[in-house]
């Protein structure tokens, strides 16, 4: 085994160890909105993930500057929008990933529609097939040598909207193969979910 001991790593290296490690990972695809509503933003992030029943985790990186703007809408606002990212919608996904500044929207600079919310005035993303209106419940702020280096934000979902063609109603649950769900891996490659299977858990 090639053995790297923590505390002699630059941070880029543990980075790179951890995202090219825990793979597949899952990708939400965030709206938000400044608090007077007249920017829309929209970013992935694939530190992403189930915290309980009802509940999603989110961890977005600091921006050097303080809080990206993700993170500060929903420090200010309290709201956001998750979607899943699919095959249909990975290219547009993709678009907002560049580093805007506070008052452009990526939005309307990438002509994505969207779609109103029940019970968050953020907007929320037309096309995704899955997606979940947020509220804030907690924020942890991760520090390091009195730096924050990440916000992770803990946040219980009010609303879930799935698309007729990947939600089986009679069952309530998700057909993984109509999702076709697209995970994130490491530096500009994504994948697709692959061969499915099931094993069986011991009694």
């Amino acid at each position: 085994m090639i053995h790297f001991s923590a505390n002699e790593l630059h941070p880029m290296q543990a980075y790179k160890f951890l995202t090219g490690s825990i793979v597949p990972r899952p990708i939400a695809w965030v709206t938000t909105q400044n608090t007077d509503g007249s920017v829309i933003n929209a970013a992935p992030f694939s530190f992403f993930n189930i915290i309980a029943p009802g509940f999603i985790s989110l961890s977005i990186l600091s921006g050097g500057n303080g809080p990206k703007d993700t993170a500060r809408n929903i420090l200010e606002t309290g709201e956001a929008v998750i979607h899943i990212v699919n095959d249909k919608n990975v290219l547009e996904m993709n678009q907002t990933a560049a580093s805007l500044p506070p008052q452009l929207s990526e939005i309307d600079l990438t002509g994505i529609e969207t779609t109103e919310s029940k019970h968050v005035a953020v907007p929320a993303i037309k096309n995704a097939p899955i997606r979940f209106e947020a509220k804030l419940h907690q924020h942890i702020p991760v520090t390091t040598q009195g730096y924050v280096v990440s916000d992770l934000l803990i946040l219980e979902i009010t609303d879930y909207y799935f698309d007729k063609e990947v939600f089986n109603e009679d069952k309530q649950y998700i057909i993984p193969e109509k999702l076709k769900p697209v995970a994130r891996l490491a530096g500009m490659t994504y994948a697709d979910l692959g061969k499915l299977y099931d094993i069986e858990r011991p009694f």
